[in-house]
C-alpha cells in the first residue's frame, strides 16, 4: 500500500490490512460494532477475517441465526457443524452458504484464515470470552 498511515481513515475511506486489523477486534473488519463514523460501520453485513489455530473452536453453537453466512476458506482446514451435516472445507477457495434458521458451529482442524460475510449485521450472536484456566 502505498497511503501513509496518516491517511488510512478519513470519512468515506479505510486502508488497512485485513491480518492487522483483525487482530484488534476478534477478527472483525466491518459490522454494526464500528463506530457510526467509520466507514467499515455498516448494519447491511458483516465481513471477518478468522485466524484460527489447530483445535480452535467456537466455544458454543449458534442458535436462532436470523443472518445469512458465507464462509470461505483462504488457507487450512476447518470444519463447519450444520445440523445432520458436517462441511469440511479443505481446499482454498472451499465455501459454504447457510441462511437464516440453521444453527451452526466450527472447528479449525488445522491453522485457517476463514473469510466471513454476514448479513445483515445485528447484535446478540458475541461468545463471551472464556476465563483463562489457572
Amino acid at each position: 500500500m502505498n497511503d501513509s498511515v496518516n491517511d488510512n481513515v478519513n470519512e468515506t475511506v479505510y486502508v488497512g490490512n485485513a491480518g492487522k486489523d483483525a487482530a484488534l477486534d476478534r477478527g472483525w473488519l466491518l459490522g454494526h460494532f464500528k463506530d457510526a463514523g467509520d466507514p467499515r460501520h455498516s448494519d447491511a453485513v458483516e465481513i471477518k477475517w478468522g485466524v484460527h489455530p489447530p483445535g480452535d473452536e467456537r466455544a458454543e453453537w449458534v442458535r436462532g441465526e436470523e443472518r445469512t453466512a458465507l464462509l470461505v476458506l483462504i488457507s487450512g482446514r476447518f470444519r463447519v457443524e450444520l445440523p445432520g451435516r458436517s462441511v469440511l472445507l479443505e481446499q482454498q477457495g472451499d465455501y459454504v452458504v447457510w441462511g437464516r434458521g440453521v444453527d451452526h458451529s466450527w472447528v479449525a482442524e488445522e491453522e485457517s484464515v476463514v473469510l466471513t460475510v454476514r448479513w445483515p449485521s445485528v447484535p446478540g450472536y458475541a461468545v463471551e470470552a472464556a476465563e483463562p484456566r489457572g
